[in-house]
């Protein structure tokens, strides 16, 4: 797949250029000076000689096939060039030139009508605006960038031609080797998923990263994201995820659910190692492309300094990684080879003179202790301090069985070492913290890797129930659902919701008080009125006859002068749920990756604090208690200082619940269940109030 972009036999330039500073010039310079040993085909109008290579005024004139076809030529002659290549057998183009959909709509109709010509006849088309294609193995570079760098295993997708340029020169700076590289411009035909597909079982891409501005098919995405990370790490950085483009949402989850929140928990899904700054892919990736993945999350810091080793083992806890108990077998070794004022606990101090010899023998130990996952190595640069030399010695020392990271920290005098680090294949990070963000994205991507398979429960649910009332409601336009029907869609899924009825006086609302048993609740029912307590349309714990006659005549008359146009259809009375712990659970759907379930506390945690946390339907059971416990108040749910612990099943199932309701019914556009009343084990979980919304016209 994608074999004649990426190694193709002949290559024509239609836009080659003999004059330096064009683009057609440096794709034909790339091309014969980083040695690709395929035929090159420059096309220009004047014909002539390019860089000592025949050059034809017409692609027609050549007198054979080619495999891949670059066009550099003005904008107005993109088209035609697009044509010659088909008809030279061209199987893939790559159009560098810009001014198309990026400019507007005139440019957009121009990307489509190429679009179209390509998949007409199967050709695959990278483009238009884009930088190219480099494939060092290949000896190919079919780009407007200078020169080809190192042979390597990270292979690179970008949507900015600009930020793979800077990757090349810092990967030219560090001697960072790459494999092959692909700007995807507009993504007019190729796109991201495309290549991921064709880099998945590359021998020679070793670590997959990428830059995205948008993401073409989320669905899509994140099967073939999760293909790519079953078999090797994919670094993913995606910007434009900020709350400027988050929809105005009616339920607490939507409006608590941006485009970010959305991308984080597709790429949990898919095992993407989430990069949040271009540094980060470099970190990232330089690690994974050097190192053996970690066994676990244990850490030994090996350090010439205190404070930096102070430092690394705060880093490490704070990442949620372990500072590892060394076992007493390292501590004797290292007491055999460390002088006595040295630390043999963790972190080990070699203390400032540490020759490389030292650090050697440190590093060994750490290795050899079945405590250890990773290794971090502190070099801070003191009078005696070899960085060349000791990074020399913690290459020898290294087996391959775990990883090391290097960290040299300081600027001029360390600079021979992070060289000598290169050559050893070790990263290097100026600082303990860089160090343990790669070590965390590592531990995390061999914990995805290790996750049971995944096993969606189906419940036996009423499904003909719920589609009566959402097709009621589709067909007479009424998008929000009442709290009475959206409890009776939720108890057609099993969830228990309290007993209750519609009074539509004050007389039925006391007869039906007596018939539930004091105390009950009392809420407005209209569906114009969506937060029901801002009206004042919600009484709690009322315990007699005369309570709630006087709150229900209360609402009838105040209520229509503060909300003047809202339709009242009388007051739902229920009974008052058992007294527990208050959740949310709550789904939005993303326009990109579909529902999205959410889970907090209730009360200030979700309104204030917004501790929730989002997972991507359908969801596993294992799935949902992650949802539990990535939360920081999930102590407060097993039960902290003595206090019994709620029923932490019962919120899981209620996910899944939620789960299955929203992936059956993709008319469900949001969804709240708040408060979902917890009590201990044993008891069972109460949707005490909820909201739904539906899509317009049932649209998914």
């Amino acid at each position: 797949m994608l074999e004649s972009l990426f190694t193709p036999g002949t290559v024509a330039v239609i836009g080659a250029s003999a004059t330096p500073g064009k683009v057609g010039y440096a794709v034909m310079s790339n091309l014969v000076n980083g040695g690709f040993d395929g035929t090159i085909v420059p096309v220009n109008p004047r014909g002539g000689d390019i860089l000592g290579i025949k050059a034809y005024k017409a692609l027609d004139e050549y007198p054979s096939t080619v495999e891949l076809s670059v066009i550099t030529v003005p904008q107005k002659f993109v088209k035609e060039a697009v044509s010659d290549s088909l008809n030279a057998g061209a199987k893939s183009i790559i159009v560098i030139t810009a001014g198309f959909k990026e400019v507007g709509a005139e440019g957009a109709r121009a990307e489509e009508e190429l679009v179209e010509m390509v998949r007409h006849r199967g050709v695959r088309m990278l483009g238009p605006n884009c930088l190219g294609v480099i494939n060092t193995h290949h000896s190919f570079n079919a780009s407007f960038a200078e020169g080809i760098p190192k042979e390597g295993g990270i292979s690179v997708v970008s949507q900015s031609g600009a930020l793979l340029a800077a990757l090349l020169d810092f990967a030219a700076e560090r001697s960072l080797g790459l494999a092959k590289l692909v700007s995807i411009g507009n993504k007019a035909d190729i796109n991201e998923v495309d290549l991921f597909a064709a880099l998945a079982d590359d021998e020679e891409t070793k670590v997959l990263v990428a830059y995205l501005e948008s993401i073409s098919s989320g669905d899509e995405f994140i099967r073939v994201a999760e293909n790519v990370a079953e078999k090797k790490p994919l670094v993913v950085l995606k910007s434009g995820t900020s709350t400027a483009g988050v929809k105005a949402a009616s339920s607490h989850t939507g409006s608590l659910a941006g485009a970010d929140i959305a991308y984080g928990a597709a790429f949990r899904r898919a095992g993407v190692i989430r990069a949040d700054s271009f540094e980060q892919i470099i970190d990232f990736a330089t690690a994974l492309a050097t190192q053996p993945l970690p066994g676990g999350n244990r850490v030994a810091i090996i350090t010439n300094a205190g404070g930096p080793g102070i430092m690394a083992a705060d880093a490490v806890e704070h990442a949620g990684l372990e500072v590892a108990s060394l076992d007493s077998f390292t501590a004797s070794a290292l007491k055999a080879k460390l002088p006595d004022a040295a630390s043999v606990g963790n972190p080990i101090d070699v203390l400032g003179d540490a020759d490389p010899e030292r650090y050697k023998a440190a590093v060994e130990a750490s290795l050899q202790d079945n405590t250890v996952d990773a290794v971090m190595v502190i070099l801070t640069p003191q009078a005696m301090t070899k960085p060349a030399e000791t990074a020399r010695a913690i290459g020898e020392a290294h087996d391959g069985k775990k990883p090391i990271l290097a960290v040299f920290m300081g600027g001029q005098d360390v600079l021979p070492g992070r060289s000598e680090l290169v050559a050893q294949s070790l990263p290097d990070y100026p600082d303990p913290e860089r160090a343990v963000s790669a070590l965390r994205a590592m531990v995390d991507y061999v914990e995805w890797k290790r996750r049971p398979q995944r096993v969606v429960t189906r419940f036996p649910v009423n499904r003909r129930r719920v589609e009566r009332i959402i097709s009621q409601h589709v067909r007479t336009g009424r998008l929000q659902v009442s709290e009475v029907k959206a409890k009776a869609i939720l108890g057609a899924y099993d969830f228990v919701v309290p007993e209750g009825g519609i009074a539509r006086s004050g007389d039925e609302a006391v007869e039906i008080g007596e018939r539930l048993g004091f105390p009950v609740a009392m809420k407005i029912l209209s569906p114009d009125i969506i937060h029901k307590s801002d009206v004042g349309g919600v009484k709690i714990n009322l315990t007699n006859k005369q309570q709630v006659r006087d709150a229900y005549d209360l609402m009838m008359l105040r209520i229509p002068q503060l909300a003047p146009d809202a339709h009242i259809d009388g007051a739902y009375i229920e009974q008052m749920a058992h007294p527990g712990l208050e959740v949310i659970l709550g789904m939005t759907r993303d326009p990109q990756f579909g529902p999205m379930l959410m889970f907090g506390l209730g009360g200030i945690f979700v309104e204030v604090m917004k501790d929730v946390t989002f997972h991507l339907a359908p969801i596993t059971a294992e799935e949902a208690m992650q949802m539990l416990r990535s939360t920081r108040s999930y102590a407060l749910l097993e039960g902290a200082r003595g206090e019994t612990g709620v029923d932490l099943s019962g919120i899981a199932g209620g996910l899944q619940r939620i789960s299955q309701l929203v992936t059956d019914f993709p008319q469900v556009a949001e969804l709240d269940i708040n408060p979902f009343i917890v009590g201990e084990v044993g008891t069972d979980p109460v949707a005490a109030d909820a909201r739904i919304t539906l899509s317009e016209a049932g649209e998914s």
